[in-house]
């Protein structure tokens, strides 16, 4: 009997610590919005413990978990290379090089799309247009596509940045003004509305959209809600940004979508029949550059700024546009969510702190790299994912295994 209690308590035990485990397998994780699935402790020492560090290559991508596998990209010598790491001591587990510039415009250069992962597959995109489709457990090429090659595509300035988008047998990226969809097989171009110079946001799911197919893509200059079975635009709202940059993923709310850059921050809330959207309401005092803001309860937690202005960590109404509190002392990083836990990684410092319209007290401040730290934190399976535009991936162990 005592032996069968014994084994009763140990199953609890493995599936609670299993239930607290998930995978990221793309960028802004498994629903798309910024927000694990897993917890973390609430009570937490000093500092942790680091798992490991890998160098990648340049670059401002984030990184994909899969079970024992991460995946990511950078560039050395005009080279791209996507990696395959092993999830507990960062070995090489594969790569894929091919050529692509580094391409440093005012800034590092380097690849700055997520890979995807789905279905045993690997899908990535370079800043020059050429998309993968790898396999993840050797790396060997299924497909592969030269966009700019195929289709002469006008880039941005600072080129392509999204990552794929995996919906249905359609890969959707954000590349031309109304976006690109290949097959998810064959890697074949389904639709291309235009070939005009694109966004560099990764395509978000609209649910609250008129199509069940709706998507939100942020182009260069416009917001667009799109049929991604076809590619047409149910409606689209102009938004101008300085040299177009509108990188920042909207973020839903409900039926309303919360969108923002350099220009400022509106929530949206879309007209009937294609009709374009409302707003309801405007802040200029909130800037999304490069990272979105996170939804918790009735807030947005966010770095308003820019690279060149002051930056803050800023917590807003969501109803209402309200800012309800702004710490200084932040750069242009990027943050995530864990439950009620925002995960800011900014200026080489990982910061956690409870989500709270009382104000900002950190639960931990630990310095955990060097250099230019743009790059999002990603939270999977009980660890977080730091890394520096130089490529030094930095592993923190918060959940000990």
């Amino acid at each position: 009997m005592r032996s069968r209690v014994l084994l009763f308590v140990l199953t609890l035990s493995l599936a609670a610590s299993l239930s607290r485990s998930s995978d990221w397998p793309h960028w802004r994780g498994p629903n798309h919005d910024g927000i694990s699935l897993e917890a973390i402790p609430e009570n937490l020492p000093e500092s942790l413990p680091i798992a490991w560090k890998a160098k990648v290559g340049i670059g401002f991508c984030t990184v994909s978990v899969v079970g024992n596998r991460v995946l990511t990209m950078g560039n050395q010598d005009d080279r791209d290379t996507v990696w395959c790491l092993d999830a507990e001591s960062g070995e090489v587990l594969w790569k894929h090089t091919y050529d692509c510039p580094l391409d440093p415009l005012y800034y590092e250069g380097g690849p700055g799309g997520t890979p995807t992962v789905h279905e045993g597959s690997v899908y990535t995109l370079s800043k020059k247009g050429h998309a993968f489709r790898l396999d993840l457990e050797t790396g060997k090429v299924i497909w592969e596509r030269d966009l700019l090659a195929d289709h002469e595509f006008a880039l941005p300035e600072w080129s392509f940045a999204c990552s794929p988008y995996i919906d249905g047998d359609r890969v959707l990226l954000n590349v031309g003004r109304g976006g690109l969809a290949l097959s998810r097989e064959t890697g074949e171009t389904l639709w291309m509305p235009s070939t005009e110079t694109s966004g560099y946001a990764t395509v978000v799911p609209f649910p609250g959209g008129e199509s069940a197919a709706s998507h939100l893509l942020f182009s260069a200059k416009a917001l667009i809600a799109l049929d991604s079975s076809s590619g047409k635009e149910i409606w689209s709202y102009p938004w101008k940004s300085s040299r177009d940059v509108n990188a920042a993923d909207p973020v839903v709310v409900g039926d309303r979508i919360v969108v923002s850059s350099s220009a400022g921050t509106e929530m949206l809330i879309p007209g009937s029949g294609g009709s374009e959207p409302t707003v309801s309401w405007k802040q200029h005092d909130l800037k999304w550059y490069f990272n979105p803001g996170v939804k918790i309860g009735n807030h947005l937690y966010s770095l308003h700024g820019t690279t060149h202005r002051p930056t803050e960590l800023i917590c807003t109404d969501v109803e209402t546009g309200e800012t309800i509190w702004s710490e200084e002392g932040f750069g242009s990083g990027g943050l995530k969510a864990a439950g009620e836990i925002v995960i800011v990684f900014d200026l080489g410092k990982l910061t956690l702190f409870r989500a709270t319209p009382e104000g900002f007290t950190p639960l931990l401040q630990q310095q955990v790299l060097e250099g230019k730290c743009w790059t999002s934190p990603v939270f999977s399976n009980g660890r977080i994912y730091c890394r520096n535009a130089a490529g030094d991936l930095a592993v923190v162990e918060v959940v000990s295994k």
